[in-house]
């Protein structure tokens, strides 16, 4: 790692550190440094077919080894993924979800 982390390659750090092992998700614009990141570690990338999915992978990751990660791009791919998440939040399902963005230099 360089002397200046990025926030992903810090991220990707810190869900080493919670015990996270695997890491579920669809690469897409605007995550793919943090892709980039997690190739980089410790943990297995591993993709879903669409973020819902992803998005239940990680919620039974979590149920059997304590605590799951998901990694889905801006917008559409965070939506995809509210069910999920939703369901995990419901059942107390420590699931972390991390989401991509555009710089706020490229905000409309």
């Amino acid at each position: 790692m360089s002397a200046a982390w990025t926030v992903g390659e810090y991220l990707a750090r810190r869900l080493e550190q919670a015990g996270v092992g695997h890491v579920f998700g669809v690469p897409g614009d605007y995550c793919l440094q943090f892709f980039d990141s997690l190739e980089a570690s410790s943990m297995q990338v591993i993709g879903t077919c669409n973020e819902l999915n992803a998005g239940y992978a990680a919620d039974a990751y979590a149920r059997l080894n304590g605590i799951g990660a998901v990694a889905v791009t801006y917008d559409v791919g965070g939506f995809s993924l509210l069910n999920a998440i939703a369901g995990a939040h419901a059942e107390r399902v420590p699931v972390i979800v991390v989401s991509g963005a555009p710089r706020s230099t490229e905000a409309r």
